[in-house]
């Protein structure tokens, strides 16, 4: 069945002109086709998107039928977190550098636009981390992402000692700067840097990458994503 696209979410910096730019022309698109348009409210939006209503991100998600976000993979991934609460799809619209995860170029953004308005493309579903704080000071706050949590020290000169458990089973201790999970789609971004392998995104399966680790043992793992939780704790003192 043909989805109905109707009202279309715009996310990026619209303050950057090479950013608005191609916002302003998806947005006479659109209007052109009898579609609504909303964007991003932000600080420095430019007089020639003046009259789209501007929503907050949570707002915008819980308005529109599809988000399309301009700029990098930085700008798709804010974008990603907001829209996943809403289970709206999401197309990103690549103005970065390499444009792993936004591939639509603006020279090709209306002729894709289009085709999607129309039903002709194919759905990804891509696997999202959540990751929680626990302990008096965090109250078990939660976060989501859609490439990696990582776990790092703030200051050089300094390693972390921590220990990795998955499935409250005891994987490993670590000492080094850190440590990354990462899904699937995050293996090509801070894993990968970090020595970790490419995961092709339709595996179902997670990668823990340690960050500058003290050892030549602690090396990246590969487990599976489902049913598996990881915790990284603290080694008890004595």
């Amino acid at each position: 069945m043909k989805p109905k696209f109707k009202t279309i979410g715009l996310w990026g910096e619209f303050s950057n002109a090479n950013v608005a730019a191609p916002a302003v022309e998806l947005v006479t698109h659109l209007r052109a086709r009898k579609l609504d348009a909303l964007c991003l409210d932000q600080e420095g939006i430019p007089a020639t998107l003046a009259d789209v209503p501007r929503l907050s991100g949570a707002q915008l998600t819980a308005e529109v039928d599809l988000v399309v976000a301009i700029g990098g993979d930085g700008t798709l991934l804010r974008a990603a977190r907001t829209a996943a609460t809403e289970k709206i799809p999401l197309l990103g619209v690549n103005l970065g550098r390499l444009g792993f995860l936004t591939d639509v170029t603006p020279e090709q953004m209306l002729e894709i636009i289009d085709a999607v308005l129309a039903g002709d493309f194919i759905e990804e579903n891509r696997v999202m981390l959540e990751a929680r704080l626990e302990g008096p000071a965090h109250c078990g706050q939660t976060m989501l992402a859609l490439n990696d949590v990582a776990a790092k020290v703030g200051q050089t000169g300094h390693m972390l000692d921590f220990a990795t458990y998955v499935n409250g089973g005891y994987v490993n201790t670590h000492g080094g700067d850190g440590i990354i999970v990462a899904t699937a789609t995050g293996s090509t971004a801070y894993a990968l840097s970090c020595g970790g392998p490419i995961i092709q995104p339709t595996v179902d399966a997670l990668v823990l990458v340690p960050i500058c680790p003290h050892t030549l043992s602690d090396r990246p793992l590969v487990i599976p994503r489902s049913p598996y939780r990881t915790a990284l704790r603290r080694p008890r003192a004595g």
